[in-house]
């Protein structure tokens, strides 16, 4: 019985996503395994080939010629590894970070707008089903090959997946600067303003905190930090900017993001605020996502050059 409906659902929901035809469905050159492999790239500072093939469950001659092809479209470097010189490190180059960020939008877009077709009485059952269908099978998949890989690196089963907030505890303001600016570097190149931009808003955070009008949120995935948003009183009067949201890239997946903000806008509301903005850069795809599917509007865009790259920033509005 389990079998039959695990393989009439695996049916059901690749001809829901698109999944068999995969770069039609998302006007997109690669295939699906293509843009994992890109995404895999896109949210680690470093990869070796051989920590991708576990990760991904890939034959080895198949992931080789795959990342042949992309180091000849120019996507990938290769290279000796510098931890050990017999295996190859990949990373992506500029052009493969913005063939990885393009992905992750039209991704982005095609999940919301299969989201919003869903009641929406009904998108928490939906999320909690989906939470239960990976946890229960995660919990139960011991072997490496095509399960999970942390199991078989430990020899035993990981812990279930649980995403806990809390506030601030000593070091954690110190980690969400740090957290932010490795991000932001490997990801999209930023260099140290953004790290100083960071480190001064933490550092008015911690210096002019009014506990009724001001906080601060630290996303736990399975105990470790996963994610952080703060939320602090802006220049107009009755008006809260939510600043610094941040899922660390391991984590992504578990809806952390959409959590924080929910928690940023219940508090914004509860502490009397009329209204809740944020800036950010169009080139955040996901979190862009978690915004307008809040409720956020855009207001208005502005081309700037910061953190030693071209931008287009974004500032963006919710009305309590």
């Amino acid at each position: 019985m389990a079998v039959r409906e695990i393989r009439e659902f695996n049916r059901f929901y690749t001809n829901l996503i698109g999944a068999l035809d995969y770069s039609r469905h998302l006007h997109t050159p690669f295939t699906l395994t293509e843009a994992r492999v890109l995404y895999e790239l896109a949210h680690a500072p470093r990869t070796d080939a051989a920590d991708l093939r576990v990760e991904l469950s890939l034959d080895a001659g198949h992931l080789s010629r795959m990342l042949a092809k992309f180091e000849e479209r120019q996507l990938v470097t290769r290279g000796p590894s510098e931890q050990d010189a017999r295996r190859q490190r990949i990373e992506l180059t500029t052009h493969g970070r913005q063939a990885a960020s393009l992905l992750e939008e039209r991704s982005e877009e095609a999940v919301g707008s299969l989201v919003d077709r869903i009641r929406p009485q009904d998108r928490p059952r939906l999320s909690e089903a989906m939470r239960t269908v990976r946890e229960i099978l995660r919990d139960n998949t011991v072997s490496g090959e095509g399960g999970d890989g942390r199991a078989a690196a430990t020899g035993g089963k990981p812990s279930a997946s649980r995403v806990v907030l809390r506030g601030a505890r000593p070091g954690d303001l110190g980690w969400s600067i740090e957290r932010n600016a490795e991000v932001y570097a490997t990801e999209f190149g930023w260099n140290e303003e953004y790290e100083a931009l960071v480190a001064q808003i933490v550092a008015d955070f911690a210096a002019n905190r009014d506990p009724e009008r001001d906080a601060v949120w630290i996303a736990e995935l399975d105990g470790q930090r996963a994610g952080c948003v703060f939320c602090v009183r802006d220049k107009e009067p009755d008006t809260a900017r939510l600043r610094l949201l941040l899922v660390d890239p391991a984590a992504r997946g578990n809806g952390i993001g959409n959590v924080l903000v929910d928690e940023c806008i219940a508090f914004a509301r509860s502490a009397g605020y009329t209204d809740l903005v944020l800036w950010t850069n169009d080139i955040l795809a996901g979190a862009r996502t978690i915004y307008q599917r809040a409720g956020f509007e855009l207001v208005a865009e502005q081309r700037h050059h910061s953190f030693g790259r071209e931008l287009v920033g974004q500032d963006w509005h919710l009305a309590l």
